[in-house]
């Protein structure tokens, strides 16, 4: 890449970075409180997000997306994480999971049908593969597809879908395998399924301890029919396909990490320099000093970190390189998160502790970061095997 392409790619990411930042904090912060209080999902901002161009961020243009590289959809979800992380989840999951699906391994056809709409916004998309008994252990889902003359009939229940009872496709995962003849992984299936299909049916929406505005439903399929072209991909290989696409997504979720943390430590270093205890403000105590710059240089390092993943895959980084670094950044940048908003709430005392202020929302906000796209315990063990390849 030539310098002056270079320069020119800076620019139109600082453009693009600038605008969700000015959006997110004059269009999303100022609500994020009451939607957490009430549990709304912002429909009217979600439609302003998709009129703007951000359901399409790593969406070609050839079907009317952005076609970002992966860096400054990482700088975007960050601005939108630090001023609601429950908005930031919704974009993600449909940007970096659905979008990676089909971009990967949907026909012609089903590229035109859905991921123009998708990146207009007219469509948003959810990605349904946990159940119940199947969360870490995703290969054990029980859900069932069974093909007949006509396409596919789909029976079973899935559990913990962000956008569930919102979303206009679910890309779902049931098997196609018999019983009787279980091939584990290689017996799953992903489908595209319509959110107006006739016996798909969502749950009511998750009481959640964080990501209140965020809608997180189960699904129940009864006897839903589909034809041929809702697959998605081979028969079989979806849980390949669906590993594949937890690459953007636990990136994705290291980015709302991190705006989650940024978050609490701006509203941290404001609130020491008012706060004042022992006729000065907090600022000016050398224990809550080093607290700040502890949770500046964690961000700083999980910034990077996750900067260095979109980096690797950018530039058309090994597979296995681009899953560890995506493990890695989402394990550093997720418990990072925890750890910042938690001291975050210690510095606002006992205010931190009521919600009347809005480190303990990001604290609740970021627990969800070490639990989904994969726990804390399973990035590390996608990280150890990438130490012993011949373990994998």
């Amino acid at each position: 890449m030539t310098s002056e392409l270079m320069s020119q790619v800076d620019e139109d990411r600082r453009e693009l970075v600038a605008l969700a930042r000015e959006f997110a904090q004059q269009e999303i912060a100022p609500r994020a409180a009451e939607w957490d209080r009430t549990r709304t999902f912002p429909r009217d901002v979600m439609a302003k997000l998709g009129e703007l161009g951000f359901f399409g961020m790593l969406i070609p243009e050839e079907y009317d997306g952005l076609g970002l590289d992966l860096l400054t959809y990482m700088m975007v979800l960050e601005e939108i994480a630090a001023a609601d992380a429950s908005v930031c989840i919704s974009l993600s999951v449909h940007n970096s999971l659905p979008a990676s699906m089909l971009l990967l391994c949907g026909t012609n056809e089903q590229k035109d049908r859905w991921l123009r709409p998708m990146a207009r916004g007219t469509c948003l998309a959810a990605f349904s593969l946990s159940e119940a008994d199947s969360g870490s252990d995703a290969g054990a889902l029980r859900a069932q597809a069974v093909r007949d003359r006509d396409g596919w009939v789909l029976n079973g229940a899935k559990a913990w879908v962000t956008n569930g009872d919102t979303a206009d496709l679910i890309v779902a995962f049931l098997r196609s395998d018999t019983p009787k003849a279980r091939k584990g992984t290689r017996g799953i299936t992903a489908f595209l399924v319509p959110g107006d299909a006739p016996g798909l049916e969502a749950g009511k929406p998750e009481d959640k301890l964080g990501l209140r505005a965020s809608r997180t439903t189960t699904l129940s399929f009864r006897d839903v029919r589909l034809g041929a072209e809702h697959v998605l991909g081979e028969p079989g290989e979806g849980f390949v396909y669906a590993m594949a696409a937890l690459d953007h997504g636990r990136m994705g979720v290291g980015a709302q990490a991190i705006g989650i943390g940024r978050s609490a430590l701006e509203h941290a270093v404001r609130y020491a320099a008012v706060r004042r205890q022992f006729e000065k403000p907090l600022k000016e105590f050398q224990a809550v000093q080093f607290k700040l710059a502890d949770m500046a240089t964690r961000l700083a390092a999980a910034r990077a970190l996750l900067h260095e993943a979109a980096r690797v895959k950018d530039t058309g980084g090994e597979v296995h390189r681009v899953k560890e670094f995506a493990s890695m950044s989402k394990l550093f940048a997720s418990e990072t998160a925890m750890w910042v908003t938690t001291q975050a709430v210690q510095i606002f005392g006992g205010y931190g502790y009521m919600c009347d202020y809005p480190v303990e929302r990001l604290m609740r906000d970021a627990k969800v970061t070490e639990i989904y796209e994969g726990t804390s315990e399973i990035q590390r063990i996608v990280i150890a095997r990438g130490l012993h390849p011949e373990q994998g």
